[in-house]
């Protein structure tokens, strides 16, 4: 029965949560509001038999069970003594050398919150322990007749006892922790992206009051986790970094990072970097093979353009931020590839109009019928890289080479159309001055924000845009 009920509870209220991300604390709370108390210490409860309670105890369900002291709603700076409060919950009183026998065959049974020790000392008798019990499935505090069979046959007395246990701020969860200081009904953000030593956090304008605390308890909650920061405004569309708010830890936002086991060195505040993508990136570079050319428009510290170049292949690669190129040059040193990548420190125009066009034009016409050098033009700045293809209009002059042989593009995008693959195609050919249907491929590469996706079109260049032919 009461599997059922809390089903019921779990369809109706799991999907009505605020949390951002849900997760078992949000469902150990739900059940928790429906769950039982009864106060006292250590007093022995026989089956069937009931004791007068205070009249503030009376009510037998707690929705408070298990969560901080409601004290703390409203608290802005941290005060972790504030979150301390004793709850009561059901233990049963065993000889300390059978404890491990009563917890392997109670396992169902026995408290399994992390954190919280589920057997602790009887003060009053060093030869006994107390095994604390989980009040959800002991809701009476009377067990059940398994639990009472089991206990017959290791020679344990089946009373249940009333134990003082005490939560303090440790014990809770950051999703726990941040639903019981921010105002009821209000959006609670426990989730944050990490890059090396930091976390960082968009905050909605309601959290900002709390937005230090907020700081303070992903630091306290997250091993490792050093230094937490609040993006303060959108991207730069020029150079792609924004300023960011220190809320808490260290001021050092000089990072290392790993992705698809590769070191990257970075300084957070000045570049662009998003862990999200690490599948995007594998995914594309999974595209090369040994001496293929890469062309990376938008390089920011090198996610393309160094796992392509530990991959054999020829990269050049371009940054308009100055910071970017810089931390391009360290990393690809640090992963020594500093002799397989061109850098650039110019426009994204002026990199396909200049390097890529002379590159091209010297390459192209040297490939010979099933030749498998391939070239692969990567433009990762989805605010603005589809009004950069019209470039690619009469890029070359001459006759065009082998339809094999001609660059494929891979340029991102945003939507927030109803059918994003067809908006990003009908875009990417008003830039091109063609039609792309049957030509290219579309993938969606994450959701940004509701309504909004960002896309990968890849496409081979078609030859009468690429090339302008001479006059005869």
């Amino acid at each position: 029965w009461r599997l059922g009920y809390c089903a019921r509870l779990l369809k109706t209220n799991h999907f009505r949560t605020a949390a951002s991300n849900t997760s078992f604390p949000a469902v150990w709370m739900l059940l928790a509001q429906h769950s039982g108390r009864i106060p006292g210490l250590f007093v022995v409860v026989k089956k069937n038999t009931f004791f007068t309670m205070p009249e503030t105890m009376e009510d037998k369900t707690n929705p408070e069970l298990y969560l901080p002291h409601p004290g703390v709603r409203g608290m802005t700076l941290l005060n972790r003594e504030a979150f301390k409060r004793i709850v009561v919950v059901p233990a049963l009183k065993v000889k300390k050398e059978i404890v491990s026998s009563v917890l392997k065959s109670l396992k169902q049974s026995v408290l399994q919150r992390p954190g919280l020790k589920r057997v602790v000392e009887d003060p009053e008798d060093e030869d006994s322990r107390f095994v604390i019990l989980d009040p959800h499935k002991i809701p009476e505090f009377s067990l059940g007749e398994s639990e009472q069979q089991v206990l017959k046959q290791l020679n344990v007395h089946p009373e249940v006892s009333k134990y003082n246990l005490e939560l303090t701020y440790e014990n809770f969860k950051s999703e726990e922790i941040l639903r019981a200081v921010l105002p009821e009904g209000q959006e609670v953000t426990s989730g944050f992206s990490r890059v090396g030593h930091i976390a960082h956090l968009n905050l909605r304008d309601h959290q900002l009051p709390y937005r230090h605390l907020i700081g303070q308890v992903i630091m306290d909650k997250n091993p490792g986790i050093t230094c937490v920061v609040n993006k303060t405004s959108i991207i730069d569309s020029t150079y792609r970094n924004f300023e960011m708010e220190v809320l808490a830890g260290e001021n050092n936002l000089v990072t290392k990072v790993k992705e698809n086991n590769i070191a990257y060195e970075l300084d957070f505040s000045k570049v662009y970097w998003n862990p999200r993508l690490s599948t995007e990136h594998s995914r594309i570079v999974e595209l090369l093979k040994p001496g293929d050319v890469l062309f990376d428009v938008f390089a920011g510290i090198g996610p393309f353009a160094i796992p392509a170049a530990r991959r054999k292949c020829r990269v050049f690669a371009n940054d308009l931020n100055p910071e970017s190129y810089t931390w391009l040059l360290h990393n690809c040193k640090l992963n020594k590839v500093d002799t397989k990548v061109k850098a650039f420190n110019m426009d994204g125009r002026d990199f396909l109009q200049g390097p890529v066009r002379e590159e091209l034009s010297k390459e192209l016409p040297l490939l010979k019928e099933g030749q498998k050098t391939a070239f692969h033009i990567v433009m990762n700045l989805p605010a603005l890289a589809v009004e950069f293809l019209d470039v690619f209009r009469h890029l070359l002059v001459g006759e065009p080479c082998s339809p094999a042989g001609l660059p494929t593009v891979h340029c991102y995008g945003f939507s927030k159309h109803s059918n994003p693959a067809r908006d990003i195609q009908e875009r990417a050919e008003a830039s091109l001055g063609t039609s792309l249907a049957g030509r290219c491929s579309t993938f969606l590469v994450r959701n940004v924000a509701p309504n909004k996706e960002m896309l990968c079109l890849s496409f081979q260049i078609p030859a009468d845009v690429l090339y302008k032919r001479p006059c005869p």
